[in-house]
């Protein structure tokens, strides 16, 4: 960090992130944040027009999920920051961890097993890809 940024507090960096880049985010969404990562991972760093139709045929539920996020950050690039679709990438996708709800699960002679049923928070930027 330079000695300019220094004192930039993490949430004016933040707003200054957000006005800079598209974006698009799904909280306490119910699917294992291990199970959306896949999808995740299989569309980072490509174009919009390829991951969409990439979405279409997965045949997973957090495809499902990020194919409606995908298509709500394009709109906002679209819309707020005069992005063309063909021209737009994702710069970042990434998928955190979000509330657990707890259950348990009785057992054989008296005992409980626990049960997590795990939710996600799904956040994905985008950006300008320079033509060469």
């Amino acid at each position: 960090m330079s000695a300019k940024n220094k004192h930039i507090s993490k949430r004016t960096r933040i707003k200054e992130d957000r006005a800079t880049y598209p974006r698009a985010s799904l909280n306490n969404v119910r699917i294992a944040p291990r199970k959306a990562r896949i999808i995740a991972n299989m569309i980072r760093g490509k174009n919009v027009e390829e991951a969409l139709s990439l979405l279409a045929f997965t045949n997973k539920k957090a495809a499902k999920l990020i194919k409606k996020l995908l298509m709500s950050a394009t709109y906002n690039a679209e819309e707020y920051f005069d992005f063309e679709p063909e021209d737009t990438y994702i710069k970042t996708i990434y998928v955190d961890e979000g509330p657990v709800m707890k259950w348990r699960r009785p057992r054989a002679r008296g005992r409980a097993f626990r049960i997590n049923k795990r939710t996600s928070h799904i956040t994905i930027k985008l950006d300008l890809r320079e033509n060469e």
